[in-house]
């Protein structure tokens, strides 16, 4: 039962939150309950991409199919999670992550047994309403009932998950593949589901926020609008050109989407998100360090398994193996992190993350060679796997400080939203200087090859790879030559990657978090 409450003022259930500060293995079981909430919504991001082929086949769908029934997840859930975040705090989070839970699971049923593309779809845009109820009520449950002093630590636990699960995820649901086939892949978030359920009614406490102003619907919809735009802008612009049609629209969608929010949300009193905040050196720098930090990893990720899949000729289960290191230590350090930013402070330990990672890139800009192999590219993922650990923390809670407490579901939401636009955003720059560096190299070696084989190798790597052995001047040597080029058109991605985190890193030594230790939360 909830206690009586005023404006603006927490609500939970009072035995449970005030034994949530006292007794450590509870707070332990709600760190855990949220994480594996947050471990499922994370491994359903990725888990698809890794049976593509076997979903192609399976339902007889084209490749733009195929990647709708991907993007449609993501799209959603970038969508939803600021209105929903805010639903979590008006409704209770408890309640709203258990509904979540539900919703998510039954989608993920539904997708495991579907019996064509519109059922998938239909199952996968629920999986997306589901997750942008949990995703954001995971870090607030956090931020709204751990003490002050146990609260970065879990921020940096959560951090850690949300940052190198994508990975565990994706490795997990590459060996189902090749162990079963591609239907256990919904297995996974079912699994952690029930766990995540379990765990929320028996230990995690309902906090909720009581407000004397209405819900802000029209807020809700123009931002709904424009992250729909720009997420829209990003994965079209990548797929289909810059200057198509559906990227024009997109883009002015988006545009208009953002204009209406910033307008609307400035007249009202109980704004969704009071676009003031970005005004604070927490918020802003927060923001941009995860967007930056969310984007080179997702445009990592785009150079580094076509590297390990077409130059080293390894398997997708192997090369999903080979990202680990750079997981592991990505959330180690996320929970270390804390430690160093109350000693040294949150501008010098995201400064040295942004650093870091920056470096990590120029390693493998630097090392990577055809027959460099996978040592070639270790140092520099070991790099980045540290300053990606050391930047997402201190971020998280420096966007998370500087919302009030009553409208920390908005503060996770936004959050996570930065995630998302910084990995569409990653994928779609890296992964055109990457494409364009390659096909600028490989328009130089193809002297004497003849004009099928060369349309097909400037393609991409992987078509120059299936030409056959009988073409004039030999297979071999087309594909040594689209190995090369490859590795020209990673180097200039990195570089790329290097100079976003450089100006970055300028940025948060600039404007970065003056406070070090603990972020106080401010109140209305």
């Amino acid at each position: 039962m909830s206690t009586p409450s005023t404006p603006g003022a927490a609500t939970a259930g009072p035995d449970l939150l005030a034994r949530t500060v006292d007794d450590p293995r509870l707070r332990r079981s709600i760190l855990i309950g949220v994480c594996v909430a947050l471990m499922a919504v994370i491994a359903s991001v990725s888990g698809l991409n890794v049976a593509q082929p076997q979903i192609a086949l399976a339902f007889n769908a084209s490749q733009g199919e195929v990647l709708w029934m991907i993007n449609i997840y993501t799209v959603t859930l970038a969508a939803l999670l600021l209105p929903l975040g805010a639903v979590g705090d008006r409704w209770g989070r408890k309640p709203v992550l258990i509904t979540g839970l539900t919703v998510f699971g039954l989608a993920s049923v539904v997708a495991g047994l579907a019996t064509g593309s519109e059922m998938m779809l239909a199952a996968r845009f629920f999986s997306g309403v589901g997750a942008a109820m949990i995703m954001p009520v995971t870090l607030s449950v956090i931020t709204s009932t751990f003490p002050d002093a146990e609260r970065s630590k879990a921020i940096g636990v959560w951090t850690g998950v949300a940052g190198g699960g994508g990975i565990l995820g994706m490795y997990l649901s590459a060996l189902l593949v090749d162990v079963a086939n591609w239907r256990w892949l919904f297995v996974l978030p079912v699994v952690l589901v029930l766990v995540a359920i379990l765990l929320a009614v028996r230990t995690i406490p309902n906090s909720r926020e009581s407000s004397a102003h209405r819900f802000d619907v029209i807020g809700s919809l123009t931002s709904l609008v424009a992250v729909v735009g720009f997420i829209l802008l990003l994965h079209e612009g990548a797929e289909r050109g810059w200057t198509a049609p559906t990227t024009v629209i997109s883009l002015l969608v988006g545009t208009v989407g953002v204009i209406a929010f910033v307008l609307w949300e400035l007249r009202q009193p109980a704004p969704l998100l009071d676009v003031r905040l970005f005004r604070e050196r927490g918020l802003s720098s927060g923001s941009l360090t995860l967007l930056g930090v969310f984007g080179v990893q997702a445009g990592i990720f785009v150079v580094l398994f076509p590297y390990f899949q077409a130059v080293l000729g390894w398997s997708g289960l192997r090369s999903t193996l080979a990202l680990m290191p750079m997981a592991l230590l990505m959330m180690v350090t996320s929970t270390l992190a804390p430690r160093l930013a109350a000693r040294v402070g949150a501008r010098v330990t995201m400064a040295s993350g942004i650093f870091l990672g920056g470096a990590g890139l120029a390693l493998m800009a630097v090392l990577v060679s055809v027959d460099g192999g996978y040592l070639s590219v270790l140092p520099g993922m070991v790099a980045m796997g540290l300053g990606m650990g050391l930047s997402m923390t201190p971020s998280t809670e420096a966007i998370t400080g500087s919302l009030p407490r009553e409208s920390q579901g908005v503060a996770s939401a936004l959050n996570d939203v930065t995630r998302e636009f910084g990995t569409a955003l990653g994928v779609a720059l890296l992964g055109a200087v990457l494409t364009a560096g390659y096909r600028s190299a490989i328009d130089s070696r193809l002297d004497g090859v003849p004009d099928t084989a060369a349309a097909a190798a400037r393609e991409g790597i992987a078509n120059a790879l299936a030409v056959p052995d009988e073409t004039a001047g030999g297979a071999a040597s087309l594909a040594r030559a689209a190995r090369e080029s490859f590795v020209d058109g990673w180097q200039q991605a990195m570089w790329a990657g290097v100079a976003v985190m450089a100006v970055l890193w300028v940025y948060v030594l600039a404007r970065g978090p003056r406070r070090a230790g603990t972020v106080v939360y401010p109140a209305e």
